[in-house]
């Protein structure tokens, strides 16, 4: 015993978790007690009760209704038969039909076609409740041949009396429509032979508003399906005719549904408990007779166990009052138990404040404060030496961004940035910009005059950052050292590649383009090496056609092919890397060539076909695009406009 004290008094979770455990079993013991006093399945046995006596009487009163229809449809044949001969009788019979049953829709005494022959071919009596009392006419016309209807043909087919599925039917001297479900009986002579259709209909919202009248709890509702799951009565007058007991499962399968849908549809009775409408609620059904028809009783399950909930509300008041009995306790338990964690928080803040060399309490505990305030000890001085290292990190860091910064000035210094570069030339406008993805990149570009002609080139080094900042720095100045004895765009090219492949141990290459310009003709020679093809801006926009050569520093063999095209006077040669077709925005979408020649030929409409005008247009709209999303890839745009004479 002592042992398990001696236990208990060293694990400080153990007091708390013991404290809590006693006074909630205390408290919920005596509210679960209380709460399951009152029985559940006595409140779940008298909903059971009640709702079962009103669908009792509700199907009851329908059946009623349906068999007054079925027995008034019986009683007019047998006073038809009596008088087959005499058309005017059945008005008086069709209309006798309503006086004697205020709640039917509608009666059709309908014959065969020229059953009358001084009729015509059509011969219904036809009468309905309307404003003024009850309107009796002759139906039937070659708008409306009613023996083509299911309430005239099913009788005759069936060889019995039948009731319809809900149809819509059309009052044609009011243009209204009712939704109606028929009770359709076959006249037959002596001999057997049918010679018209008794059809009395009822309305599906008179019939709806008498089931839907009477309710066990507040928000229950009533339902009924034909033979087919179809409603013929539901809440929602949208569903009747128009939806199924079944509709719902094929959107959403539903198991239950579906079994209290086929239960209804082959006459049985009974009770389900599940889902409806996202609410537990309990559905009472039952068949209506030999109609084919079934109806049910949904009853929520809060309505029905609203006395019980408001005994659970009850209940939750004595916990919480339990709750706060036992908050006082734990507060002032609590505090004395955790007052040595205050001091130990208050030496944290001292050294949280920059003080690492604060001396912490000892409290010569062996429970878990004591614990944490070793661990505490334990991190005030690894926390001195990750200062430590951290300076010297923050000094590393702050030299290598010192020698980035310079890097990229080198870089930048070797390659043209003053524009325009040669101010007194007015045959030809330069303008480029390049902007590295990284401190330093991998892109460049180039040009100078000799011997009247314009050699340029523009590159694109594989990777990105220092290993590729050196390399384009080695591509251009070889490109430099090759073209001032080379004046053929093939040969820099080849030469080049073939020292660049030499000293190519790391195994990178880079996409070039090297072009000269003949400042006198126009004519420009050119060598592509894997590059991005350039546009030509002037009359209109389209593409400097260049062929598949491999790019530079991969095959030391390899000989490079050599183009030529005429540029015309005012023509801008606009030359530009992989940054700016693969600019990627936020949703990972690249910028794509297309959107480069859209730019271009907005351009030309503007007549801003200048190279500095073109590739401000095309910084601008690439930045619109990209939005915030980060740079992935160095973007290098140069643009050379061919102006003789001006």
């Amino acid at each position: 015993m002592n042992r398990i004290l001696s236990y208990i008094r060293r694990k400080l979770s153990v007091r708390v978790s013991l404290w809590v455990v006693i006074f909630a079993a205390i408290i919920f013991i005596a509210a679960l007690s209380f709460l399951f006093y009152q029985s559940r399945e006595a409140v779940r046995q008298e909903a059971v009760s009640r709702a079962t006596q009103i669908l009792d009487k509700t199907s009851l009163r329908v059946e009623s209704i349906l068999n007054r229809v079925e027995v008034a449809s019986e009683m007019t044949e047998w006073l038809v038969l009596r008088h087959p001969e005499q058309a005017d009788s059945m008005f008086v019979y069709s209309r006798g039909m309503l006086l004697n049953n205020p709640d039917f829709y509608n009666c059709s005494i309908a014959f065969e076609p020229y059953y009358f022959k001084d009729r015509g071919r059509y011969f219904s009596a036809y009468s309905k409740h309307d404003a003024d009392g009850i309107r009796t006419i002759q139906g039937g016309s070659d708008n409306y041949q009613y023996f083509y209807m299911d309430w005239y043909l099913m009788p005759k087919l069936l060889d019995k009396p039948c009731w319809t599925e809900p149809y819509m039917d059309l009052d044609v001297p009011t243009n209204t429509v009712e939704t109606v479900t028929s009770y359709c009986q076959a006249i037959k002579d002596g001999d057997g032979k049918v010679i018209g259709v008794i059809n009395t209909s009822l309305s599906l919202n008179w019939l709806s508003h008498t089931i839907s009248a009477v309710k066990p709890y507040p928000n229950s509702y009533s339902i009924m399906i034909g033979r087919g799951g179809t409603y013929f009565v539901h809440p929602d007058s949208t569903k009747i005719t128009r939806q199924s007991i079944f509709t719902q499962t094929m959107e959403k399968p539903d198991s239950s549904l579906s079994a209290l849908g086929h239960a209804m549809t082959r006459g049985e009775e009974g009770m389900m408990q599940m889902q409806l409408n996202g609410e537990k609620s309990f559905v009472f059904y039952k068949p209506l007779g030999q109609t084919g028809c079934s109806m049910a009783i949904v009853c929520p399950e809060r309505d029905i166990f609203g006395g019980f909930d408001r005994l659970r509300r009850t209940v939750m008041i004595i916990v919480l009052a339990g709750l706060l009995l036992m908050l006082y306790f734990f507060i002032r338990i609590i505090t004395r138990e955790l007052s040595p964690l205050r001091r130990l928080a208050d030496e944290a803040e001292t050294i949280a404040s920059g003080q690492f060399d604060a001396v912490l309490p000892d409290f010569r505990r062996t429970d878990e404060i004591g614990q944490l305030s070793h661990s505490f000890g334990n991190m005030q001085q690894s926390l001195v030496r990750y200062i430590g290292q951290l300076k010297d990190t923050t000094a590393q860091k702050a030299s290598i961004e010192r020698d980035l910064h310079i890097a990229n000035e080198i870089q930048m210094g070797m390659l043209p940035k003053v524009f325009p570069s040669y101010p007194e030339r007015e045959d030809v406008q330069i303008y480029a910009s390049l902007a590295p993805a990284k401190e330093v990149g991998g892109d460049l570009f180039d040009f100078y005059f000799r011997d009247g002609k314009l050699f340029f080139c523009i590159g694109d080094v594989s990777g990105k950052g220092v290993p590729a900042s050196l390399f384009m720095a080695v591509t251009r100045s070889v490109f430099r050292t090759v073209s001032a004895h080379e004046s053929l765009p093939d040969r820099v090219m080849t030469n080049l590649n073939k020292t660049i492949a030499e000293i190519n141990d790391s195994l990178m290459f880079v996409t070039l383009f090297v072009g000269v310009l003949d400042l006198q003709t126009g004519k420009m020679q050119y060598c592509n090496a894997g590059h991005d093809e350039p546009l030509l801006v002037g009359a209109g926009v389209g593409t400097l056609p260049c062929d598949a050569n491999i790019p530079v520093g991969v095959d030391p063999t390899w000989n490079y092919s050599l183009q030529e095209a005429d540029i015309y006077a005012g023509t801008t040669i606009f030359l530009f890397t992989d940054g700016l077709t693969e600019a990627e925005n936020a949703s990972h979408e690249l910028f794509k060539i297309e959107r480069v020649r859209e730019t271009a030929e907005a351009s030309l409409s503007r007549h801003e076909q200048a190279p500095h005008q073109l590739i401000d247009a095309m910084t601008a709209a690439v930045h619109e695009f990209v939005g915030d999303a980060q740079q992935s890839d160095d973007l290098t745009m140069m643009g050379i406009q061919f102006r003789p004479g001006a």
